[in-house]
């Protein structure tokens, strides 16, 4: 992972886009209409590991999805936002929720809708496959695509600066 800047001391709350960064972008509609994606075991092993440390987890997506939310219940990920026109006010009223700075989260994007949430994070992260523009606003970005590692690949450092890898 690349970086230009440490990991928030506070760190309560880490957030993440989904399609392309729990998954790798892809998903496959059926044709009555039944969406399925792939995740990644290891981005959800990861995920758990930053649950049981304390540190609050949340999805942010622009896009409704059963099998997100199926998926984060299996996690115990409770703060699930999706089809949801405005990221950086569901980011807001979650950490006012939380009790939380914005300085002591991070959030974790890859395509140009994540931007502005990007910017109001304490600490940005793009995942390798972003797109240059959500690079260029990040301070970290991972070695491993979305869908391929790169949640879980954040999740290690997280825990790892914690000194509880």
């Amino acid at each position: 992972m690349t970086s230009r800047q440490k990991i928030p001391g506070n760190l309560g709350l880490v957030a993440f886009d989904v399609d392309g960064v729990l998954t790798d972008g892809r998903f496959w509609l059926s044709d009555d209409g039944v969406e399925s994606k792939a995740f990644n075991t290891q981005d959800g092993f990861g995920i758990r590991q930053l649950l049981r440390a304390g540190l609050e987890v949340a999805v942010i997506s622009g896009r409704q999805s059963n099998a997100v939310e199926k998926r984060m219940s299996e996690l115990g990920v409770t703060h699930v936002i999706l089809g949801c026109g405005n990221k950086v006010a569901a980011f807001q009223s979650l950490i006012n929720k939380l009790g939380i700075e914005a300085s002591n989260t991070v959030y974790v994007g890859d395509d140009v809708p994540d931007i502005p949430l990007l910017r109001r994070a304490g600490l940005a992260i793009a995942v390798a496959n972003a797109v240059a523009e959500v690079k260029a606003e990040c301070a970290l970005t991972t070695t491993a695509s979305g869908g391929h590692g790169a949640v879980r690949e954040i999740c290690d450092l997280i825990l790892e600066s914690r000194n509880l890898n």
